[in-house]
């Protein structure tokens, strides 16, 4: 069976709480609950945001990464014409005319006079669709362990190959970087690779098809050999970095009449990607539990990985446990699961009557925050009455349910500014956003939104509704009270 699609943060979440992990055992009976009218996606967009995708540009030294990085902050209109007018003028005098799109990303003055990139280099864009964070990883060989911190933060991965003549084969052939960030960018879990021929305009290459080809058929045996699935998560496209084209627009047909793809911009638009927090502290709420020779729980990950034979904690009730075994969706036992699977695992040392649908699994090092009273901010979607302190109602995070009340109202959000009014308000009522107390009915297991979006992210629901979306922006410890 596929995965489930990856719940993307301007997914309705109240789809979050109900992984549709391996076993037809019953899942919570909030299964049923939950299928209600979906929730408006522009509601949702509005209120969390576009969704945010990090991506790492790796490849060989020289391949044009970080102009192709410039470039795409240019078309995506994040740098002004003054500004690449500026570094053209700079890289002149630097004796670097072509590099000029580059300095965007490299900035400080040691990658600027190498026209190498050092640290991992990060600029931020955004689309109609998504808000990206670009990483720039260098390509040369003395600075891996940069390439290697930027990938474990990235969901997905641009490999930057140049057509150039002899370019292609010395970044890939002879203990170039290419193989090896390749390889670093699979273990650090970027699943979604994106195979960028780059320097297609070039006069050794002239957007000739047989040289394109040829760097594709080159690379895709080693990549499939990486455990890259070629099928789903692979995608080859040719670009010239540095006159644009096929970044954000399609490739003039006077230069290349073979390829009708679609452009860089738009395929990054169009991924589905699951938020990847491999490196990340354990996190796997509990969807289904039950007996079988044992105590059985399933979930799937929301952050870090799980070995066999792992000592972990349960939260909220801190009881330790060890992983006895782990199975994936096709009933395999695995030795290891890591962020995005959906698995089973048999535990010892816990009873499975002394486990609730919501509790946590975690890295005993850095467990979840467990709390019954927290700050949020809370949009109302539909509610008949005026929302007031002392409102109760039923609160969805991840797996958890819990019955909550809403304690105190403390500011009322201008939707145009964001600004928080100083006087609380008596109430809230449909289409208002206003950052509330709750306290909940039993310990709960969260973060907030901006440390965990799947562990902060909630709806609130009455009488069959969700009424209100809402993101956890702190947390109430029992010494706060």
């Amino acid at each position: 069976p596929a995965s489930p699609a990856p719940v993307k943060p301007a997914a309705a979440p109240k789809k979050a709480p109900v992984p549709k992990a391996a076993a037809p055992a019953a899942a919570p009976a909030a299964a049923e609950v939950e299928e209600d009218e979906p929730v408006d996606q522009e509601v949702l967009t509005e209120f969390f945001g576009k969704e945010h995708m990090n991506v790492i540009f790796i490849g060989h030294v020289d391949a044009g990464k970080s102009t192709m990085g410039g470039r795409i902050l240019e078309a995506s209109g994040m740098i002004d014409q003054r500004t690449l007018e500026k570094y053209e003028k700079d890289a002149k005098e630097a004796g670097r005319d072509s590099w000029y799109l580059s300095w965007a990303l490299d900035t400080n003055a040691e990658e600027r006079a190498k026209g190498k990139t050092v640290e991992c280099g990060r600029a931020y864009f955004e689309t109609d669709v998504r808000r990206y964070t670009i990483l720039d990883a260098p390509g040369h060989k003395t600075y891996v362990p940069s390439m290697i911190g930027g990938a474990a933060q990235a969901d997905c991965a641009v490999l930057v190959i140049s057509a150039r003549k002899g370019e292609f084969e010395t970044g890939f052939e002879n203990g170039g970087q290419t193989r090896e960030h390749a390889q670093l960018a699979k273990s650090g879990g970027v699943n979604k690779l994106i195979v960028v021929i780059n320097k297609m305009d070039d006069p050794t290459v002239q957007w000739s098809k047989e040289r394109y080809d040829e760097c594709v058929t080159k690379l895709s045996p080693f990549l499939k050999a990486n455990g890259y699935n070629m099928k789903a998560d692979v995608t080859f496209m040719p670009v010239s970095g540095y006159t644009g084209a096929n970044i954000k627009k399609g490739i003039d047909p006077k230069d290349c009449t073979w390829y009708n793809g679609p452009s860089l911009l738009n395929f990054l638009d169009s991924l589905t990607i699951a938020d990847r927090k491999l490196n990340a502290p354990l996190r796997m709420p509990i969807s289904e539990k039950y007996k079988d020779m044992g105590t059985v729980v399933v979930g799937k990950i929301e952050a870090g990985s799980i070995k066999k034979g792992a000592q972990l904690v349960m939260m909220p009730n801190s009881v330790k446990v060890e992983v006895q075994q782990i199975y994936n969706e096709l009933e395999e036992e695995i030795p290891l699961a890591a962020v995005g699977d959906n698995i089973r695992l048999r535990l010892r040392g816990i009873e499975e009557e002394d486990i609730m649908i919501g509790f946590v699994l975690c890295s005993p090092k850095n467990p979840i925050h467990v709390v019954s009273k927290f700050e949020a901010q809370l949009g109302i979607l539909d509610h008949k009455n005026i929302i007031c302190a002392g409102y109760t109602a039923v609160l969805h995070i991840h797996n958890a349910i819990e019955e909550i009340t809403l304690s105190a109202m403390l500011h009322l959000i201008d939707k145009k500014t964001g600004r928080k009014s100083k006087k609380p308000p008596q109430f809230l009522k449909k289409g208002q956003q206003g950052i509330v107390m709750i306290e909940t009915a039993g310990p709960l297991c969260v973060e907030t939104f901006t440390d965990a979006p799947r562990m902060g992210r909630f709806t609130l629901r009455d009488e069959g509704k969700t009424i209100a979306i809402g993101k956890i922006t702190k947390l109430h410890f029992a010494e706060d009270a």
